[in-house]
């Protein structure tokens, strides 16, 4: 048995016909596009950009957020090729077991695993804080010891809590939900970007680009980058490496659109729907960014912007309380629908890779009643909620980066390889000029992976070795490949 084994285009999409794995096709273009901008506008500027601002790259974190969107654009073709072509849950996934080979779709699947379940738990702490400030100005005020930055972040646990039986009740009950927060988030960031020009000081933006300067308290190896390890330079904050440094922070911001990908076995026509859904997500959360990071810069000189709840503090800093507490507001609300995207983006992963048997098939079994994967979804529901409650903040983000941009980088590879070996298959999106623009998403993909820091690199190599621990241990023997499976979806896959 070869781990290079391939499943056929046709096989995948049955497979989504068996009853006992069958969800139900509810989702529109604009469901699709709410879901991607509902978790896409959150994580970057409510919980990233006053970081990467502040200890990066200074007022040129607009660049960063611009070559950050760059790749993710080239990305975004990619993924709309697939996700038109190959209508599966699993996303990334379920395209390289059509393209590259049972143990890459193994890998790009644990790695979208750490992805989307570190960043529910990062962007919980996220609204955690903000709900700490919101008391804050509401004149009330938390236990240190359940609050943000706790041993044991209480509302950070209860918050995935309550959207894990939200989302485990229906996808299109929690998206009549995430609409409505979504709206109620796209006006915060319009108003902070309105409300915050009037606050804006030229000389604030003057170095635009600040200096490179040693990187304080960056003398351990761990926390350097593994470009400057691996080549003897000095760590260092600010200048062209800080505005790359920044870009890699600053990715996390943009994990969002390719969870749209994950819904695709739900989308009700996913050919013209999923391409719209994740292209438009990410042109509107772009244009989005860049207003704010040019804002909250303006306001502030970068060595004064708060790491964390930055929106919020930069209006106290200019005497607009008010406004503050507006905004924390509306990050409450905003946060929670990354969560619960998130949420679901995950335990789609999980259900196609449980579907294919590299994990138990029990646990993909869909509720008749819900037409969800009810204990995928309480089960990392919990995982999910320790994570946020349990880990200490601010030791997470660059893992969901690497987690993210290693799937970016195999799936932009995959792309040029599938072309070659089904030329014949009916693809609705093709991305333009390929192999060219797959290929040069992938080299920015694997350079932005280079940048970060070297215990990052560390804490993935081990995340990997898990990951095949798994595989070799039960899928490898177990999956519907490996035990030749010639069920009802294979034999209308031959039919």
């Amino acid at each position: 048995m070869s781990m290079m084994r391939t499943k056929t285009v046709e096989q995948s999409i049955a497979e989504g016909d068996e009853p006992e794995y069958q969800l139900k096709k509810r989702l529109t273009a604009l469901d699709l596009t709410v879901f991607g901008v509902g978790v896409v506008i959150g994580a970057g500027i409510f919980t990233v950009a006053g970081k990467a601002a502040n200890e990066l790259a200074g007022p040129a974190v607009v660049l960063s957020f611009i070559i950050a969107a760059f790749c993710c654009s080239l990305a975004a073709l990619c993924y709309a090729e697939f996700a038109s072509a190959i209508p599966v849950s699993g996303s990334a996934y379920t395209f390289s077991y059509a393209s590259l080979g049972e143990i890459i779709a193994w890998i790009i699947g644990w790695d979208l695993l750490l992805e989307l379940m570190l960043g529910a738990a990062v962007v919980a702490q996220g609204w955690s804080a903000y709900l700490g400030v919101f008391f804050e100005q509401m004149g009330w005020s938390m236990p240190e010891s359940i609050a943000y930055g706790s041993s044991f972040d209480l509302p950070a646990f209860l918050l995935v809590a309550v959207l894990t039986i939200l989302v485990s009740v229906g996808i299109k009950e929690s998206l009549r939900v995430n609409l409505a927060l979504v709206a109620l988030k796209v006006f915060i960031v319009l108003f902070v970007i309105v409300a915050g020009l009037f606050y804006v000081k030229k000389e604030n933006y003057t170095p635009f680009v600040p200096d490179s300067k040693p990187a304080e308290g960056t003398t351990d190896v761990w926390k350097q980058p593994l470009t400057e390890w691996i080549f003897g330079m000095t760590p260092a904050h600010f200048g062209i490496a800080g505005i790359m440094a920044g870009a890699s922070l600053v990715f996390f911001a943009f994990i969002g659109f390719d969870v749209v990908a994950t819904t695709a076995e739900e989308a009700e026509n996913p050919a013209r729907d999923l391409p719209r859904g994740i292209i438009g997500s990410l042109i509107i959360c772009t244009l989005l960014y860049c207003g704010v990071a040019l804002v909250l810069t303006g306001m502030q000189p970068y060595n004064e912007i708060a790491p964390s709840a930055s929106l919020s503090k930069a209006f106290e800093a200019v005497g607009q309380d008010g406004f503050a507490t507006l905004i924390a507001a509306g990050a409450v609300a905003g946060l929670t629908t990354v969560v619960m995207t998130l949420l679901i983006g995950a335990s789609r992963v999980i259900f196609a890779m449980s579907r294919d048997w590299l994990l138990p098939k029990s646990l993909g079994k869909t509720n008749p009643k819900t037409g969800t994967p009810l204990r995928i979804t309480m089960g990392l529901g919990l995982v999910i909620a320790l994570v946020a409650a349990l880990t200490p903040v601010g030791e997470l983000e660059y893992m969901i980066n690497i987690g993210t941009l290693s799937a970016f980088f195999l799936v932009s590879i995959a792309v040029p390889v599938l072309r070659k070996k089904r030329p014949d298959m009916h693809r609705p999106f093709k991305v333009p000029f390929s192999p060219v623009l797959p290929i040069i998403s992938a080299l920015i993909c694997g350079y932005l992976m280079l940048t970060l820091p070297v215990e990052t690199w560390l804490r993935f190599l081990i995340w990997l070795v898990l990951g095949f621990v798994i595989y070799f241990v039960y899928g490898y023997h177990r999956s519907r490949l490996a035990k030749g499976y010639t069920g009802p979806a294979t034999e209308k896959a031959n039919l």
